[in-house]
Order: C-alpha cells, then structure tokens, then sequence
C-alpha cells in the first residue's frame, strides 16, 4: 500500500475519534465549494494557532499557490504563478495520457502545505481524511491515487521554497532592542509586550524584487513643539479617541482583527482571538468567489493572488516599521498628555509606522479588484462570527479605505500613517499584477 493511503487511513483514524459528523453527499471534484471550505479551515486553525499577522500571511501564500499550481491543470490554457515570482524552480507536471482529479490534487497540496506550517496538524488531518473520504464515492481508485501523488509532489517543491525564504532564520536573529530615545517605539499597555517579528522585513518576497521595492515616504518628524505636523497628529488622534461616534466605533471594530486582544478585570484577566488583517482579506476573497459563482480555478486564483499581496505587504510594511521604529499615540499621550488617556482598540506590539493594516489591505484590495472589477459591490459577513455584524461596500477599494481610517478611529495610529500606507499598498498590489501580467492578462478577464 503507497505512503498516500497509509496516511488517509491514519488520518481517518483519527477522524473516527471526532464527533461525528452530519451525513453529507458524496463531493464532487470541480466543486469550488470544497476549496472554500479547505481555506476557512485553514483560518480557524490560523485563530486557535494565535498565528500572528505576517506568519498567517506567510501560510495563506504558500497553501494557496500550492493548490492553483495544481488545480489550474483542470481547465485548458492556464499559466503557472510561479514561473513569474521569486525563486521557485519548475513545477512538478501532470504525466501525459493519465487521468487526474485536478481539483482533488490541489486540495491535497493546499492542506499539505498547510499542515507542515500550523501548529494544530491532526485538525487538519482529520479534515482532509473527512474529505477524501466524500471525494472517494465520486472518483475512481486510481486516479484518486494518483492525483493525491501529484498535489503532494507540488506541496513538496512549494515548501521547499518556503525553507528557503529566511523564515527560519529570522527566529534566531538577535532580539530587538527598544530605543529609549523621544518618539522611538516602546511596548505599550496593558502587557508592554515584546515586539512581533522585528525581522520580518528580512523575508524573501514573492512578487517585489525586494522588501524596500515599495519602500513609503518618511514619517512625519517626531515633535512636541506646538503647531508642528507632529503634534497636530498627536492631538488629532487624542480628540477624535475621546468623541468617538457610534458609526467611528464600529468601523473600528469591524477592523480590529487583532489575533489575540488580552482583557483585564482587577485580578482577573483573559484573551480574546480573532481573525488575523489578512485572514479578514482571505474571507472578502472567498466572499466575491462564492457570489460570483467562480469556478474552481479562478477561485483558486482569487486566493492566491491575494494571499501573495498580502505577504508582499507585510514585508514592504515591516521593512518600513522597523526602520522608522515610530512611537505609538498611546506613549504620546500618556507622556505629554494625559496617562489616563485610552485607546478605543488594544494597540498591536510593534512600531506605528506605517499602518500595516492600511498597506495590506490597499494592496488586497488592488488584486481583487483587477479580478472582480472596480465596481463590484459586496457586504461583508466575515466578521459575524465575532460579533462585529456586516458592513457594505461599493468596491474593494471602498472597503479599503474604510479599514485605513478605522486605525485612526482606533487610536492605534496617526492619519499620516494610514494614508501614506494606503498609498504603499496600492504600490504593492500594483506590482504583484505587474509581476504576473505577461501570462495572466488573458486570465485575468475570466
């Protein structure tokens, strides 16, 4: 018996141990419908993982590739993604004249990708072992065999770009040192915890030929003088944090998306997860692919051209935030104005500037857009779950901005900041279409 199928039937076994599931029919291969549902479970895995925001960007990219490099064979003149970014040697191809699932192979590298780069393995084991067993009733032995075989070959040359992009070595670089100096960054309240990933700007990029490819203007100067550009800010975040409307507040929260937000209540404290800047992209992406009925290879498309924006933007973002190593307006306001001054949302541990959530999504929003056009107007539901209702949108490039603002409305980061970081975003989104124009453009127009 091959390795594929001794490692379904472990992975069965350890879905007979779960709760049992509601009867389902039997899946259909083509269905995106199953991608959807492989990519949201990647995202709660993400949560309970407590991946922070540049990692979680990192395994959406990986995973996503993965399965369009795979499931693309399902549909005739599709290009590679990968032949078009940074340092992936050729993929492994379909053997000529053999039948194969594509779709069912691309879930296989999906999963597969995703399972050597999470920490929760055996949830998502149990979850393709479930799902294999569904796709079992539809397609014959061998090619099943078969197509497992080959999605596991191209997760196999997709990690091996993953080994290979500093990620491991970044976790040995020597620790930050917080600068004691006015304006620089220091941890803030309520765990003055350590810096998130201070060397994230050192990872190999996808798309941009290098970190510093999108590299923002300068931060407005540090100042305290009275009628500086600075302090302007300074005070603009202090008087708009302390007459929040209730329109501000929501959009505030809508937009938090802050992986782990801790809560204290005299001796008593306690953490709250949700989904990570760009898992609230992956969901809008999922989000357009389903309403739009896409088929399974633009969805796969869909995904992964916007994970790769995401992890680009991450990159171009922390290359600037730990280069500038901008204090936040809560140290600020706590030194020159008023200590007890709160901030409406808990403000991340690392420098502010520039908004890393205003770079990404302004970058997401140029991929989707270019996919699904400038008008395409959506609710988004992604984030019911967590109590933040929906909001509505004429464009992605609306939601955009809408989630730019929110971090002034936060109190987590200063206007100049979110605006100049838009405007880096749309540079890196524009430079991953840029990237794959020569193969996709007749792609693009599906």
């Amino acid at each position: 018996m091959n390795k594929i199928l001794l490692l379904t039937m472990f992975a069965l076994s350890l879905w007979s141990c779960a709760p049992k599931q509601p009867e389902v029919p039997p899946a259909q291969p083509s269905d995106p419908a199953l991608l959807h549902q492989s990519v949201r479970r990647l995202t709660d895995v993400i949560v309970y993982d407590i991946f922070s925001p540049p990692v979680a960007s990192r395994i959406y990219a990986y995973a996503s590739l993965a399965a369009y490099e795979v499931g693309r064979f399902e549909q005739k003149n599709t290009t590679s993604l990968t032949a078009n970014l940074r340092d992936f040697g050729p993929m492994p191809q379909p053997e000529p004249g053999q039948s194969y699932a594509f779709p069912v192979a691309g879930l296989k590298a999906f999963l597969t990708v995703a399972q050597r780069l999470t920490f929760s393995k055996d949830t998502l084991r149990a979850f393709e072992a479930h799902l294999i067993q569904r796709l079992s009733t539809t397609v014959d032995e061998p090619t099943l065999t078969r197509s497992l075989e080959y999605g596991e070959k191209v997760a196999m040359k997709i990690l091996e770009r993953a080994s290979k992009d500093n990620y491991k070595e970044t976790r040995g670089f020597e620790r930050y040192n917080v600068q004691q100096n006015k304006g620089f960054w220091q941890p803030t309240t309520p765990d003055y915890a350590d810096a998130i990933e201070p060397h994230w700007g050192k990872m190999k990029p996808l798309a941009l030929d290098s970190a510093a490819a999108c590299k923002p203007r300068p931060p407005i100067a540090f100042s305290t003088n009275p009628g500086s550009p600075y302090w302007k800010e300074v005070l603009e975040v202090y008087a708009v944090g302390k007459a929040l409307t209730d329109e501000q507040k929501a959009i505030a929260r809508f937009w938090d998306d802050n992986a782990l937000v801790s809560h204290h209540t005299g001796h008593l404290s306690f953490d709250t997860k949700k989904m990570t800047p760009g898992g609230h992209w992956i969901a809008i992406a999922r989000q357009a692919a389903q309403q739009t009925n896409a088929d399974w290879e633009k969805s796969a498309r869909t995904y992964a051209l916007t994970a790769i924006a995401l992890y680009d933007g991450f990159i171009s973002c922390w290359d600037e935030k730990y280069r500038s190593q901008t204090s936040r307006p809560i140290s600020v306001i706590h030194d020159l104005l008023d200590p007890r001054w709160e901030s409406f949302l808990q403000t991340p541990p690392f420098p502010e500037y520039p908004s890393g959530h205003s770079v990404i999504s302004a970058a997401a929003a140029e991929v989707l857009t270019n996919l699904y056009g400038n008008n395409y107007g959506f609710t988004d539901k992604s984030e019911l779950e967590y109590g933040m209702g929906e909001r509505s949108f004429k464009s992605f490039r609306d939601a955009a901005q809408e989630a730019c603002v929110s971090r002034l409305y936060g109190g987590i980061h200063y206007r100049s900041s979110c605006f100049q970081a838009a405007e880096q975003g749309m540079q890196v989104g524009e430079r991953v279409l840029k990237r794959m124009e020569s193969k996709l453009v007749a792609a693009l127009g599906k």
